[in-house]
């Protein structure tokens, strides 16, 4: 491993330790060094507040001038809440600037860079930079498409049951893939279910981890069935935004709305599309979606193309049962050509249980 390896690699970890704090801006870490020696390290914190780079600044002071910064994602250029840390950076007298890799957004794309190049300091680029990308996967589409990152999550037996074919499903997975999923909720702006769910289980849909960040509570639900005394209603916990059709219960919209939750009239008649699900979530900054719908929902987003991840924990246990429901319904695919093929795929061993992860390609 290459010192510029070693030190991007620390910025990394920064960057990472910030999961589920910064929506909608990325990940961000960064460290300077000097003389062999770390004299500055920062990661952005959230949204608002100063660049990774900044408090990387900060904490160098004049120690920074002639030295090497290390940054997992280009400089910004523009002024935004905060000024463009780019100029930063020259003004401080840095003589290198290494980079994991470029910034998506459409108003830096390599203007960071020209600013540096421009005032004489010597850029590297590329170290690390897959790992960079992976870290921001979320902002890397958000900010492109103006859409949310949608993964599907589901948990259940080795052939794919969700519940036995009387319903019950407490508990699959370990205690282990529980906490994991929390930690998924935490790291995600939104958390997405059916109405389904909502009346059978009552669930709240929150992040039961130390210092965990709730997310947005989205139902689908087309006729507003939700029973008012659920805790996504009740419970104050987080935001909760309902999707309905235009076959809506106007009373109980009122009823709703009077508790607080956001209520969205979607176009369709009897259905709610998820393609204007996730244009009006994107329209609302919401970066990303995590989805824990049922077999029904999930199918519906997989087919409409709109899953950008599968994480899926498999318990060691079989249930069997035809009318036991599975993590994947719908009317499925006729041709095992048109199957949705996973990619970049990975499996590791949490508790009893097997977590595996994988990249439609569709």
């Amino acid at each position: 491993m290459t010192s510029h390896e070693f030190y991007m690699g620390l910025a990394l970890q920064n960057a990472a330790a910030m999961k589920g704090q910064t929506d909608p801006n990325p990940l961000v870490g960064s460290v300077i060094v000097n003389n062999n020696r770390i004299v500055g390290v920062g990661t952005h914190l959230k949204a608002g507040e100063p660049h990774a780079e900044i408090h990387a600044l900060r904490m160098a002071g004049d120690a920074a001038k002639g030295g090497t910064i290390y940054v997992t994602l280009e400089p910004c250029s523009h002024h935004g809440r905060t000024g463009p840390c780019a100029e930063a950076i020259v003004n401080a007298g840095l003589k290198k600037v290494v980079i994991a890799t470029l910034d998506p957004n459409p108003i830096v794309a390599g203007n960071g860079v020209k600013i540096l190049e421009n005032a004489g300091i010597e850029v590297v680029t590329g170290i690390r930079e897959q790992e960079s990308i992976q870290l921001n996967e979320v902002f890397n589409k958000f900010i492109v498409t103006k859409k949310p990152f949608v993964t599907l999550k589901a948990g259940s037996t080795l052939d794919g049951k969700v519940a036995t074919r009387t319903l019950n499903s407490k508990w699959i997975t370990s205690e282990e893939s529980r906490l994991d999923v929390h930690q998924l909720r935490h790291e995600n702006m939104a958390i997405m279910v059916g109405i389904n769910t909502v009346i059978e289980d009552d669930p709240s849909l929150t992040a039961r981890i130390p210092n965990g960040k709730n997310p947005i509570r989205v139902i689908l639900d087309s006729t507003l069935r939700i029973p008012l005394e659920s805790k996504v209603v009740t419970d104050q916990e987080a935001e909760t935004w309902v999707f309905t059709s235009k076959n809506y219960n106007k009373e109980q919209k009122r009823l709703l709305e009077e508790q607080g939750v956001t209520v969205f009239v979607t176009n369709n008649d009897n259905s709610v599309d998820p393609n204007e699900v996730v244009e009006i979530l994107g329209e609302k900054s919401v970066s990303s979606l995590f989805i824990e719908g049922g077999g029904n929902i999930h199918a519906s987003f997989l087919e409409n193309q709109l899953v950008d991840k599968v994480v899926l924990y498999f318990a060691p246990k079989l249930v069997g049962g035809k009318d036991a429901p599975t993590f994947l319904e719908g009317t499925g695919f006729e041709l095992m050509k048109d199957a949705v093929e996973l990619l970049d795929t990975n499996i590791e061993r949490i508790g009893k249980d097997f977590k595996f992860t994988g990249y439609p390609s569709y």
